[in-house]
């Protein structure tokens, strides 16, 4: 569910990152490295394409305008100056050998004589050699370049790569905000229902059938619930979960869980001491924040290796046990 592009209508929310991004250009301050750190689905990746626009434009003095053939191709992701790094197939890390062709190929003259833009999405994915290999980029980047690396956990980058960029933070918008983007650009839809199963992540929303995702999602809650009450069937769900749409059924667990942490957190529930606690009980409102933030960590993890080889069903399985623990 990646890949969303500036042919969607600009997202109200990112009107503060456009504006600094537009006047750090305009005064020749805009950087090399530029990391877009967004909640998952919040629009970095939009973001990111838009600054390629900027950059592209015809018309620096109204950029980016949206009509000339460089905005338009770039739109279009067909500007020869344009190169965009993400995941191939079905793989969850971007590799050494994708980062060392995007080297080599910023590192040519621009065709059209101005910028030369690099969107790597999402760049938390590179393994630590491709991360390592694209430092040199970083440290010593050809003039005139641009290199948007969009994340969800900077924590995964070296902190030599973080160090040689300049953050700008994407949180997540208000959710009045994504239903009216999200009626905009999909139509009628149970929206609602959609972002309680996967966070505040309008942009993840819109890449998929809303019935389908609220289905998937209404399946985990149920199932998780489940966990709580006697006679709950870890091997069981596990094994069947296994089977399809893995990834989206781990992010909705890591979205009932930091709903429940938000949620607990405001109801003065967690634990002061770092004791273990029940996760799922409805006897007793504590919860272990530690242990919480660990099980979320687990499952990105987990959703972050489905292409390694393993048995998912038992990794499912254990991470399953710990919550209903």
């Amino acid at each position: 569910m990646s890949g969303a592009t500036p042919a969607l209508p600009s997202p109200a929310w990112l009107a503060p990152q456009q504006a600094t991004l537009r006047a750090a250009y305009a005064a020749g301050r805009l950087p090399h490295g530029l990391l877009v750190h967004e909640a998952p689905g919040a629009g970095g990746e939009w973001l990111g394409f838009w600054a390629a626009q900027l950059v592209l434009c015809e018309h620096p003095d109204r950029a980016p305008c949206g009509s000339c053939r460089g905005c338009r191709r770039a739109l279009a992701r067909a500007h020869p100056d344009l190169l965009y790094l993400g995941l191939e197939e079905d793989s969850r890390q971007i590799r050494i050998e994708q980062v060392r062709d995007l080297s080599a190929e910023l590192a040519l003259t621009a065709h059209g004589g101005g910028y030369k833009v690099a969107l790597v999405s999402p760049a938390d994915a590179m393994n630590r050699f491709a991360a390592n290999a694209l430092l040199k980029t970083l440290e010593e980047p050809p003039p005139r370049t641009l290199l948007v690396l969009v994340v969800t956990q900077p924590s995964r980058l070296p902190a030599t790569v973080l160090s040689r960029c300049q953050r700008l933070r994407v949180p997540a918008p208000a959710r009045a905000q994504s239903l009216a983007w999200l009626a905009a650009v999909r139509g009628p839809g149970d929206w609602g229902r959609v972002l309680d199963v996967l966070g505040e992540a309008p942009l993840l929303a819109a890449t998929g059938d809303p019935a389908e995702l609220a289905a998937v999602g209404t399946e985990v809650v149920q199932g998780l619930q489940s966990l709580s009450e006697a006679g709950g069937d870890v091997v069981s769900l596990a094994e069947r979960w296994a089977r399809d749409e893995v990834a989206l059924r781990l992010r909705c667990i890591e979205n009932w869980l930091t709903e429940r942490i938000r949620r607990a957190g405001s109801e003065g529930a967690f634990m002061t001491e770092v004791g273990a606690g029940p996760y799922l009980s409805g006897a007793r409102p504590v919860l272990n924040i530690r242990e919480l933030f660990g099980l979320v960590e687990e499952a990105r993890e987990l959703r972050a290796t489905l292409d390694v080889p393993l048995n998912r069903g038992l990794a499912l399985e254990a991470l399953l046990r710990q919550l209903a623990r």
